[in-house]
């Protein structure tokens, strides 16, 4: 794909990581023509002025439709507020443009599925920004577990925790609004779901409890606004092929900062793996001399593609940032017609089924069943 012409909207902390990952694909993979950076869409014009200088956009602009009928843009980074990702992806899409969207599609179910149905009708790439599953330690469990490296998995527990709300003394802001989701579920745990997606398939049953740290926040007026989300889930799940798994996030874990803890159980051995230790995992086999049987770490190197794009040695770390490149040149593998290791609307779309099904159990205090 030539000179692909991009228009990005949002400027916060994804929006900077699109723009460094358009800015970086060509530089790290060397195989592709370097995007043009069109035009910044922000809500304020002076920053959206700034940011266009600082990420490296020829234009910018405070209406983000501005983006639709340019016809040097061929594909549009939605990073907004969650309560926005539909309206903009759908406009997107049905003005011929390629949509690269943060997750999670959409805190309201039916507008999840407006952006599958979207996406079908376009015929154009529309991909979630899911980047955890682009690690190459992540792609190397994968192998691992399909060549039966520790036979059959029957159990998988993962936790994701951060700290980013764990004072209660900080202020209230949108991620505790009702009209940005569930809370911790669809803001937060979509990303292990992800990884349970690329490595087992996807969710068949679960039953879930949510909880408020704090029912209450300081407000921007000096009093306190009423928590509308839960920043803690915890839920039973059974996958495809009938794996159990424990699912618990937190969004208010001191101590916590990137942590998404993935233990997976078989019949001949376990692996483990801590995003916070993004560049390696243990591994169990039961194949070994029981006098010196013991988990062994692999570290991330170069025979671990695409590590080896970024660094030429061993055991010096990529970090979040270069998983967004290597999701750019899939996006970009993609929009060349080859099959990519990306998640899709309609496979994000199943994702978001789980997640409001975890709601509805909650609701019922029961198991929920998966469908669609």
């Amino acid at each position: 794909m030539a000179g692909l012409g991009i228009g990005l909207i949002g400027t916060g902390y994804m929006g900077k990581c699109h723009a460094l990952a358009w800015n970086a694909v060509a530089a790290t993979f060397g195989d592709v023509e370097r995007p043009r950076l069109v035009t910044l869409a922000e809500v304020n014009p002076a920053l959206a002025a700034k940011k266009a200088g600082e990420f490296g956009f020829a234009k910018s602009t405070g209406t983000w439709r501005d983006l639709l009928a340019d016809p040097q843009i061929d594909v549009i980074s939605v990073t907004t507020p969650n309560q926005f990702h539909a309206e903009m992806a759908i406009a997107a899409l049905e003005a011929g443009k390629h949509v690269w969207c943060e997750k999670p599609m959409a805190p309201k179910l039916e507008d999840a599925v407006c952006m599958r149905d979207a996406a079908a009708r376009s015929g154009k790439v529309a991909a979630m920004g899911y980047n955890y599953i682009q690690n190459p330690m992540i792609r190397q469990i994968k192998d691992l577990l399909a060549e039966g490296a520790i036979g059959t998995v029957n159990h998988v527990r993962v936790e994701m925790d951060e700290d980013f709300m764990a004072d209660p003394r900080a202020p209230f802001y949108w991620k505790s609004e009702a009209s940005s989701g569930y809370g911790a579920l669809d803001d937060f745990a979509v990303h292990p779901l992800s990884l349970l997606f690329t490595l087992f398939g996807h969710v068949q049953s679960v039953v879930a409890d949510m909880a408020k740290p704090y029912a209450t926040r300081p407000a921007a007026d000096g009093g306190e606004r009423a928590v509308e989300n839960h920043d803690i889930a915890s839920v039973l799940m059974r996958l495809e092929g009938g794996i159990s798994v424990v699912l618990m996030a937190s969004r208010a874990a001191w101590g916590r900062k990137g942590r998404i803890a993935l233990q997976i159980f078989g019949s001949a051995g376990s692996i483990l793996y801590d995003q916070e230790r993004m560049n390696e995992f243990e591994i169990y086999r039961t194949d070994g001399n029981p006098q010196t049987q013991g988990y062994a770490r692999v570290l991330a190197a170069p025979q671990h593609k695409p590590y080896d794009r970024f660094i030429p040695a061993p055991g010096h770390g990529l970090g979040f940032n270069d998983l967004k490149v290597i999701e750019c040149r899939e996006l970009i593998t993609a929009l060349g017609g080859q099959p990519a290791h990306l998640i899709g609307f309609e496979e994000g779309l199943r994702i978001e089924r789980s997640v409001h099904a975890m709601a509805k159990s909650f609701g019922s205090r029961g198991w929920v069943e998966i469908s669609g």
